[in-house]
């Protein structure tokens, strides 16, 4: 899987989609239909769809013969990294602090809930940190 810079949203299907290839690693149309509930989509629909995501730069395939296995091209961490700083740019003026302070008081977080958030926040920053040279 490569990093690629993805700028495109996707439909509430291709994200679907794009779900079940990130769970299976990759997989051929039958593969991922069959991951879906009953009633299960149409063979075709699935099959445009992933077409719809390798235009878009989300999904790959290797061919064996006519067979086409299917893979993403897309890391899933980088696509919720992009939908999240979309979400925050588009509705929160670019404010972290204005998207938490908006869940917390969305999810009614306690005073103690919050401080535990902080402190995880604090040890994953000091856990991510490199030293500088």
């Amino acid at each position: 899987m490569t990093n690629k810079k993805i700028n495109m949203q996707l439909t509430k299907a291709e994200e679907q989609v794009m779900h079940i290839l990130w769970d299976m690693g990759e997989g051929l149309v039958k593969d991922v239909r069959d991951r879906f509930a009953d009633p299960k989509p149409a063979r075709n629909t699935i099959s445009t769809v992933i077409r719809i995501l390798e235009k878009k730069g989300y999904v790959e395939h290797k061919a064996y013969g006519n067979v086409h296995v299917y893979f993403p091209a897309v890391q899933k961490n980088e696509y919720s990294k992009n939908q999240l700083f979309g979400l925050m740019k588009k509705y929160f003026n670019d404010s972290f602090p204005a998207m938490a302070s908006f869940f917390a008081r969305e999810k009614d977080l306690t005073i103690n809930e919050l401080d535990e958030l902080l402190d995880e926040t604090r040890r994953e920053l000091a856990q991510n940190q490199t030293p500088k040279q």
